[in-house]
């Protein structure tokens, strides 16, 4: 039996282009927002296409001694092209970016996972420093 964490995926987003990137700062005065450039085919762009597309991506944040994450947000991607007149006929196409805003007075490891509707779960994390 496969376990849901077997099924994340994970590499250089650089040269993978499902692997959701966290763009934020190293380092956060406490007290002060966070925010975070979450994406998806940053370096190598994903098609976002009827038949292949980034459907969400997750943001989640454990701090520092703490068990468990939170959730700081859900962002969904809904229009990929489809209309009555066929797949890709539509006037929008979602683009698999979103900014989230967060504050914290803990040090911790922000992590991000998405989902493509062919390729699967992929998943990212980077270390913020609250000061």
């Amino acid at each position: 039996m496969s376990e849901l964490k077997e099924m994340f995926q994970s590499a250089d987003w650089s040269k993978e282009k499902h692997v959701p990137v966290i763009e934020c700062a190293d380092t956060v005065k406490k007290g002060d927002i966070a925010k975070v450039l979450l994406s998806v085919g940053k370096a190598i762009p994903h098609p976002n296409t009827t038949e292949h597309h980034i459907r969400w991506i997750d943001l989640y944040f454990l701090a520092d001694g703490e068990k468990f994450p939170y959730q700081v947000a859900k962002s969904e991607f809904a229009a990929h092209g489809e209309s009555t007149q066929g797949p890709n006929t539509g006037t929008v196409f979602a683009s698999p970016e979103v900014t989230v805003a967060f504050k914290t007075d803990k040090s911790g490891t922000i992590m991000a996972s998405s989902y493509c509707n062919i390729h699967g779960l992929w998943s990212s994390s980077r270390r913020i420093e609250v000061k």
